[in-house]
């Protein structure tokens, strides 16, 4: 097939591409001077298990459709899969190397903190009888070696499972090639990977892998050791169960728990080799994996990271404060007070902004729900739930004090689907109805609804927004989370709720924007009228905050509005297949990216109207997973204080310096420079604002105006 002509596709980028650009800027954070050490270890490790999982997910998913018969062509880019597969290998071996730069840098700095990874090779001769005896007693014992023959066939190796592979010589004098054979052995995953070595002085240690390789000599007694490596395989992970034959009787968890062991089984998209391997030990692997050459990846980093957070918490207190970021805790919300939540609700609208402000007005909400005489039922979707969760402790306790108690909950949130198959089964014991939302579609809106009966009549209490119930990543997300006693919001989730029950996608809705049926349309609608009001001569602008664009509906849409004159501001995270800058196509759009000490993970979507404007809060992102295979709920911000604090953070979020890159027309980012003065982080502005909230005015429509003055001169 022929290849995709660029022309053909001018303002916009294939999702995959620019997704290993995001993660690119992940590993620059691991190299950023400004960042203490142990963060920047931190930010390796992250984009390590972003990529692992890259290659699990969407690797995996373009593998299954280089497959098919029909060829499924990128409407971002005109490229096959094969064609994708390609150009992400390829585009994969630089950022390997540059990790690989980036650790050898992080590990020497680490070394002047008193904290070596020591090579075996090196060992003084009191560390070397340590580790010999570490290796009889502890190692060996629980090793499972193998060879590989005729009696002996390839095992299964899990994905990322380390293990080492050898070749081996049968007879430690004979040098014929004929006589060679292959054995693994799998590194025992009960042992701690950091091995500490004696001496008070400095942490010094060595990985269990490294260990294990040292002595395949030792295991393998009978033979002579020609090559040896670490390596691990990864494998295709996406697995979607509603592709699975089953029957409708079928208990869902029962099907969700078959679907996981399945995964384990699934084809190796990766292969990883730590230094080398000698030609023929890859050639076998990758015939016994049935891969090709170009899925093979050489690394000097060690091929699992996650050590990095346990060697961290091993180092001393000093070293902590000295090389972490300053501590910060989300801080109590100016907007609540101790007391009675009902009533606060129902006095004004509330947003909690995360990390910078606690979760606990909220737990405090559904306690007092659990409690109150007064309230009928709970009712709340559920994706990921940190564990332990307190969120499950009040919702059994509700349950018990004998509300109805309903949690929707998602059995396919991508790698929870074992926590939430437990959870469901601890709601269930508790007395709470469990639902798993829709067969195709995943349920990913963040509601929680209260009804409560007062003096004869129903009062709804909302939850909407755009981040999980997880008491653990809202303190290192940035989420909105919106509570109130609107009667219209209420009365829509009401209603939500109902057609989850039924299964009905298709529910009318009066404020709430819900995806599949009308969120995409209404939001296609807002662009529209922003065209209409620059053709008109009226000021337009529209103003996203996102995680990933990649609908091509959405983006074409952005793209007459940027023919149209009107102004586009995105602030979107991660993938944006959407190209700025574009001359004619996109010339009126600006895309930043902020990575920093959060990981941004809001949505927000503003449009100008003649009287402030338009703006939602909302679980979903504007990527066609999200618009049209999701339940997701966009909600209004409705209150002109809520609105113009938000506009602020997003105004600072574009005013970013520091922490913010832009993206420019060849699909790279570049640094900001500051227009003047020292650079500007807006995190770091959200977190001094939480520790010193400034007071609460009556300026706000001033502010919101004087943002759009300067944003029409610009």
């Amino acid at each position: 097939m022929p290849k995709a002509n660029p022309a053909d596709y001018p303002y916009t980028q294939n999702r995959e591409l620019s997704w290993l650009r995001f993660n690119e800027r992940v590993l620059q954070q691991a190299q950023d001077p400004s960042n203490p050490l142990f963060e920047q270890l931190k930010f390796l490790s992250i984009f390590t298990s972003n990529l692992d999982e890259f290659f699990m997910i969407r690797v995996g998913s373009l593998f299954d459709l280089s497959l098919l018969k029909k060829v499924h062509i990128d409407n971002k880019s005109g490229m096959t899969p094969a064609q994708q597969l390609k150009a992400i290998y390829a585009a994969v071996v630089p950022l390997y190397q540059k990790r690989d730069e980036i650790f050898l840098q992080l590990e020497a700095q680490l070394q002047m903190q008193h904290i070596t990874r020591v090579d075996m090779q090196r060992l003084t001769p009191a560390q070397r009888r340590f580790m010999d005896a570490y290796f009889r007693q502890s190692l060996l014992p629980l090793l499972s070696p193998q060879v590989v023959d005729a009696c002996h066939p390839f095992p299964h190796l899990p994905s990322k499972m380390l293990t080492v592979a050898a070749v081996l010589r049968a007879n430690k004098k004979d040098k014929e090639k004929e006589n060679e054979i292959f054995a693994l052995i799998p590194v025992p995953r009960a042992l701690e990977r950091i091995v500490v070595l004696p001496g008070e002085e400095q942490l010094s240690y060595v990985l269990l892998e490294d260990v294990l390789l040292h002595y395949v000599g030792k295991v393998f007694d009978r033979y002579h050791v020609v090559d040896k490596a670490v390596i691990c395989v990864t494998r295709n992970a996406d697995i979607n169960p509603d592709d699975e034959s089953y029957e409708l009787e079928e208990d869902y968890r029962q099907r969700m728990k078959q679907v996981l062991k399945k995964r384990a089984q699934l084809a190796c998209v990766r292969l990883e080799i730590q230094n080398d391997f000698c030609p023929k030990g890859r050639n076998w692997l990758i015939n016994r994996l049935n891969i090709g050459k170009e899925q093979v990846f050489f690394s000097k980093t060690p091929l699992s990271t996650k050590y990095l957070y346990s060697l961290i918490d091993m180092a001393s207190p000093a070293q902590k404060r000295q090389l972490s970021y300053p501590a910060f805790a989300p801080q109590p919300s100016p907007m609540v007070h101790a007391g009675d939540m009902f009533k606060q609700i129902l006095s004004h609208d509330i947003l909690l902004s995360y990390p910078y402000e606690s979760m606990e007005p909220f737990l405090r909400l559904v306690k007092q729900a659990a409690e109150d005489p007064n309230v009928l039922s709970i009712k709340i979707t559920i994706y990921r739930l940190a564990n332990p969760s307190r969120l499950v402790d009040l919702l059994c306790l509700a349950a018990e004090n004998g509300k109805e108690v309903v949690a929707l909950l998602e059995l396919r949130a991508r790698f929870d689907e074992s926590n939430n198959i437990n959870w469901s089964e601890q709601l269930e014991n508790a007395g709470c109805k469990v639902l798993y939302g829709t067969q195709n579609f995943k349920v990913h809106s963040k509601l929680c609804l209260i009804t409560r009966r007062y003096k004869n009549r129903l009062q709804y209490f909302t939850h909407i927004g755009t981040g999980n119930f997880n008491e653990k990543t809202c303190k290192l997300y940035t989420d909105l989370s919106l509570l109130t006693a609107d009667k219209q919001i209420g009365e829509d989730t009401v209603a939500f709720f109902q057609n989850m029950a039924i299964a009905n996608l298709a529910g009318e809705y009066h404020t709430l924007l819900v995806a599949p049926h009308s969120l995409k349309p209404r939001l296609i609608e807002l662009i529209d009228q922003q065209i209409q009001r620059a053709k008109e001569g009226r000021p337009a602008y529209i103003l996203l905050k996102l995680n990933s664009i990649t609908d091509r509906d959405l983006i074409d849409k952005l793209s007459q509005a940027s023919q149209a004159g009107v102004p586009v501001d995105l602030i979107v995270r991660g993938i944006c297949c959407l190209l700025p800058k574009v001359p004619f196509y996109t010339e009126h759009i600006r895309v930043i990216s902020v990575v920093g000490r959060f990981l941004e993970h809001s949505r927000v979507y503003c449009f100008l109207l003649d009287q402030g404007y338009q703006m939602y809060i909302s679980s979903a992102d504007w990527m066609t997973r999200n618009t049209s295979r999701r339940v997701e709920v966009a909600c209004p911000v409705n209150d002109p204080s809520l609105q113009s604090r938000i506009l602020h953070n997003l105004q600072t979020m574009l005013s970013d310096t520091k922490k913010a890159r832009e993206l420019l027309p060849n699909g790279t980012y570049t640094p900001i420079a500051p227009s003047q003065g020292k650079a500007i982080s807006c995190q770091e502005v959200f977190m001094q604002q939480a520790l010193h909230p400034p007071a609460l005015s009556k300026s706000s429509a001033q502010n919101v105006g004087s943002f759009f003055s300067r944003l029409f001169r610009r």
